[in-house]
């Protein structure tokens, strides 16, 4: 992809000095989560919520909704390699990643990114992040699992170490719980920060919730003077 997403951005009330990158859920758009920006207290950070485009998806009858890739079957198997076309994300994940270089080039080091997303944005952050060549500052997955299990030799060493926050519903009757835990299992290894909560919710985010993701994000990226 040549141009980048459209985006929805929530800019710094100080000086920006971090970003937050985040990525809807299926059929959704980047206005989904803007509201929550201010309940995270971190007036230094930017907060860019990228559109996925627009494509049919299998499971919901070949509807055109905003995706980051199709998904043919809801079976979250993980032995299962042919649920979600690997193409679509490949090149969602490489928008992600051109969107990253952005705030690069507006002068925010990797190292004070966190990508991040909801859902299938969540499975995408996950791909891309543990992806990306340069080290992040965290990893934020929510309601979400893993992609491409049978990829991991994609991995780079880069973002081995990043710091992961996995949150999920107890009742999510869309990505069952099984499926998130499962990813932050495969995340976890001795060393590395990897945090797993989970809430007496179904598949949405609740305002606990988003105080324990605003404490992170302020403990991931603190105020830093520019």
């Amino acid at each position: 992809m040549s141009k980048l997403l459209p985006c929805v951005e929530v800019d710094a009330t100080a000086p920006a000095t971090a970003s937050v990158l985040f990525l809807h859920g299926l059929g959704a758009d980047g206005h989904d989560f803007e509201p929550v920006a201010p309940i995270f207290r971190a007036p230094w950070i930017r907060y860019v919520f990228p559109h996925a485009p627009a494509m049919p998806v299998t499971i919901n009858g070949g509807y055109v909704m905003p995706a980051w890739y199709d998904i043919r079957s809801l079976d979250l198997d993980p032995h299962r390699h042919d649920r979600e076309d690997v193409d679509h994300i490949r090149a969602s994940a490489a928008a992600v990643t051109a969107l990253i270089a952005r705030e690069v080039a507006r002068g925010i080091k990797p190292s004070r990114i966190v990508l991040g997303g909801f859902s299938q944005g969540g499975a995408m952050a996950l791909y891309t992040g543990s992806r990306h060549p340069d080290t992040l500052a965290g990893l934020l997955v929510l309601s979400a699992y893993e992609v491409c299990r049978n990829a991991r030799h994609e991995l780079t060493p880069a973002n081995q170490n990043t710091p992961a926050l996995f949150a999920h519903g107890r009742f999510d009757p869309i990505v069952p719980l099984f499926a998130g835990r499962a990813a932050c299992d495969d995340a976890r290894h001795p060393g590395r920060d990897v945090r797993w909560h989970e809430f007496p919710i179904q598949h949405e985010v609740s305002m606990p919730e988003l105080e324990v993701v605003g404490q992170w994000l302020r403990e991931r990226l603190p105020e830093q003077v520019p």
